[in-house]
């Protein structure tokens, strides 16, 4: 099964035209994602790989349905772009986007909140169902189908993790890069809830770092959990105050440091793994 998007998952694509968003596009609709309409403003009448562009999401709506958007425009207009989508009714929206005013994203994450709309990012690099939808780029060619969930906040690990549970032939149900800015849609916690209710994921991987209380929150829901998740931290190496990757982890406290949020995982049942290698083989054990 799948959080989220599956197979059914109709998809509009903001920022169709840009030049990003076209390589993406092309990507997700090859995956076979179901990208029924693109969204540029003033480009009405182009399409992009055969989909039909539109100046807006109301004027799509005439000729398509859709569930989910992904936004692939700049971060001056994505606040703009995304309550767009929420006020059309999109149950899910994806932030490809990076450097999106942190002011932006707590407004938008706020009316969303009040429209039961799932953001996902910003600075997302996506997610991926195997075999049933593509949003992003979540390392399509790597990713098998299965029973374990993957909530990362960093793109790369993502990738890596997703590459290297492939390599190790343990399928993925859905892997969600979460976003990593500081302040982002939704917090690791939420997506442990969606995975713990799924009757089809059998285990979480929970992949951390350095910043932030993000970790804290999920290891008091994961006390409760009856699914096994299984947690890597980085940045064991990152000297306080200094920034790792992205803007959400940077350490300002012996508490957002990678041994303390070690510790407490460790102390809430999750099993914490040293290295990723380490990490694949316990997956491996249980559910290889």
């Amino acid at each position: 099964m799948a959080i989220l998007i599956d197979e059914r998952t109709r998809v509009i694509v903001q920022g169709i035209t840009g030049a990003y968003g076209r390589s993406q596009t092309a990507a997700m609709k090859d995956y076979g994602t179901q990208i029924v309409a693109g969204i540029s403003p003033g480009k009405y009448g182009l399409d992009v790989f055969g989909i039909p562009v539109y100046n807006t999401i109301a004027q799509a709506k005439q000729d398509h349905e859709f569930d989910a958007a992904i936004v692939y425009v700049p971060p001056r207009f994505t606040r703009e772009a995304v309550l767009e989508a929420i006020e059309n009714d999109l149950r899910l929206v994806v932030i490809a986007t990076e450097g999106v005013p942190v002011h932006d994203t707590m407004y938008f994450r706020r009316v969303a909140e009040k429209r039961g709309v799932w953001i996902v990012g910003p600075n997302s690099i996506g997610m991926i169902s195997p075999g049933k939808c593509l949003l992003g780029s979540l390392a399509p060619s790597f990713a098998l189908p299965g029973k374990v969930g993957l909530i990362s906040r960093s793109g790369t690990m993502s990738i890596e993790f997703v590459q290297l549970l492939g390599s190790y032939g343990i399928g993925i149900s859905t892997a969600v890069g979460i976003g990593g800015d500081a302040v982002i849609g939704k917090n690791p916690v939420e997506y442990l809830r969606l995975f713990e209710a799924d009757p089809e994921t059998e285990a979480v991987v929970l992949l951390g770092e350095i910043g932030g209380a993000k970790e804290m929150e999920a290891a008091e829901f994961i006390r409760t959990m009856q699914k096994k998740v299984f947690c890597f931290i980085a940045g064991a190496s990152a000297p306080p105050g200094k920034r790792m990757g992205h803007i959400g982890a940077i350490v300002f406290s012996e508490d957002e440091g990678a041994e303390s949020k070690k510790r407490i995982l460790a102390s809430a049942g999750a099993y914490v793994a040293q290295t990723p290698w380490e990490l694949a083989e316990r997956l491996k054990e249980a559910f290889g």
